[in-house]
């Protein structure tokens, strides 16, 4: 079967043994046999090694049986999972004293669970004292202990990397959300292989098929979306359709908090008083120096250095941003920025930015929408505690779309209202996981006031420029700084009953 779908490398395992019953082969010596007798060496075949020797055999019986399979025809070695790496090169120094000279692979699997963690103690009998210290006050905190487990691997694979090893072998168990996390961290991905949409497609043969295209909102936040639609059987396609069936999945801890790690948290909540410390926070993040935050999965996209110097700009002005895209008319595909889909296609997009601002800060803003200079300019705007949305939006609007020889205009990237709303709920939850979740809790006392007032009053605002050819979408915060009445974060301000206020009291129209 594997020479007829055209499979050339086969992981040669004997299995788990059933009581009672004994097959032709054995060991899984006999099958390497087999395969090297019937096929040749048409196939590459890899085994399986045993740091820490094996339930059935001593550590140097262990040496020998995996000698012989090399000696077979084994052309590969995967060693089982270990947490200790000085376990690993005892192996691979023992394993090449006896003439084995192959590759050898680390596997490596994430804790998951304290309980998978008590399982896997078996195959692991040299566990660093530290592991169990670490684990044993979170045993009961599932998140806590595979944040942990995601963590403890990523450093493994950077001590083995340190010391010469090239490769490694993940177990996913069918949880490939922590070995996303682990490649993510390490840098693993190269980013600048051809992307085939502005966002990576699902692994998933089934989702790979139906889904080109995703709301702009979970840009930097793609496991969560990933997360928040996992149980749908379909998917948008085309021209998006209808948003609202189906429907997202409920925003609860999970998704606020998901990849909320100790990196992000520290760097964002670490000593937060004012909002100066706020902006200077996100500011660090634009210019590399904070490497995340909550709602960025990653340090910034290529594309953004297009407009890094305007988003620090208004930054500084109190719109804390967590969202962009540049302007493109007509960029190659194959640029190493923007560029997306087929050789010999043209990208385009239209300018883009997401961010949080204060009541009054929006008050101006709408005030500057509404003047003729802004026409082409579409805005959503949304309270935490309010489903009133302020906005001039009453469809679905694509912001990213490509034009490819012999291929329909493809519209990867939307902005919509319905999700809008679904994405507030996450974005504003982001906000103050670490200081509700047991997981995540930094401090014993209430959350920093600037950072409660952010939650309780603030509002997340999304901006979309239409005229992709001409631009000007900051040209809006120009007039905004100019208006009279705004107020630069520096400053004092005494609050007072502003237009919305008013108009959510139906006071104005």
């Amino acid at each position: 079967y594997q020479r007829r779908v055209h499979g050339q490398n086969i992981f040669a395992l004997r299995g788990d043994v059933h009581e009672g019953h004994v097959g032709e082969m054995s060991q899984a010596l006999h099958l390497v046999q087999y395969i090297r007798q019937h096929h040749g060496d048409y196939f590459g075949i890899v085994v399986a090694g045993y740091p820490e020797g094996h339930d059935e055999f001593t550590y140097e019986e262990g040496i020998q049986n995996l000698k012989q399979k090399v000696e077979a025809g084994a052309s590969l070695v995967i060693t089982q999972l270990f947490w200790d790496g000085n376990v690993f090169f005892k192996f691979c120094k023992d394993c090449r004293d006896v003439g084995i000279k192959c590759p050898i692979i680390p596997g490596m699997m994430p804790i998951h669970s304290y309980a998978s963690f008590q399982r896997c103690k078996n195959m692991c009998r040299s566990i660093p004292d530290s592991i169990i210290e670490f684990l044993e006050p979170i045993k009961n905190n599932d998140e806590a202990v595979k944040e942990y487990g995601v963590q403890l691997i990523t450093n493994l694979v950077r001590q083995l990397s340190k010391k010469g090893v090239r490769g490694f072998h993940f177990f996913s168990l069918n949880l490939e959300l922590s070995i996303t996390q682990i490649v993510d961290a390490l840098d693993l991905v190269d980013e600048s292989v051809q992307r085939e949409l502005p966002w990576r497609k699902s692994a998933n043969p089934r989702r790979y098929a139906a889904e080109d295209v995703r709301p702009i909102f979970w840009s930097n936040r793609p496991k969560s979306y990933m997360a928040k639609t996992m149980t749908w059987d379909e998917f948008p396609n085309g021209r998006w359709g209808d948003v609202r069936s189906p429907a997202f999945g409920e925003c609860d801890h999970h998704h606020s908090r998901l990849l909320l790690n100790t990196r992000v948290r520290m760097s964002f909540w670490g000593k937060i008083q004012i909002l100066q410390d706020v902006i200077q926070v996100f500011l660090k993040f634009l210019s590399g120096e904070v490497k995340c935050l909550p709602w960025s999965e990653a340090s910034l996209a290529l594309e953004t250095g297009f407009i890094r110097q305007n988003l620090e700009r208004i930054n500084r002005l109190g719109f804390l941003t967590i969202n962009s895209q540049p302007q493109v008319n007509g960029e190659y595909s194959t640029d190493k920025s923007v560029g997306w889909g087929p050789k010999n296609g043209y990208v385009f997009q239209k300018e883009y930015v997401e961010f949080f601002c204060s009541h009054e800060s929006l008050e101006i803003l709408l005030l500057v929408l509404k003047t003729e200079e802004c026409k082409n300019i579409s805005y959503m705007a949304l309270q935490r505690t309010s489903s009133k949305m302020l906005s001039n939006v009453t469809s679905v609007n694509a912001v990213t779309w490509g034009v490819f020889p012999g291929k329909e205009i493809v519209q990867p990237t939307v902005v919509d209202p319905d999700s809008f709303s679904v994405w507030r709920d996450e974005a504003f939850a982001l906000w103050m996981a670490p200081f509700r979740d047991p997981a995540y809790l930094l401090h014993t006392g209430d959350p920093p006031a600037i950072l409660q007032q952010i939650y309780n009053t603030w509002y997340l605002v999304n901006l979309v420029d239409n005229d992709y050819v001409a631009g000007g979408l900051w040209r809006v915060f120009d007039s905004v700084v100019l208006h009279p009445d705004f107020k630069h974060p520096t400053a004092d301000a005494t609050p007072s009953k502003g237009l919305l206020e008013k108009y959510f009291a139906g006071e104005v129209e």
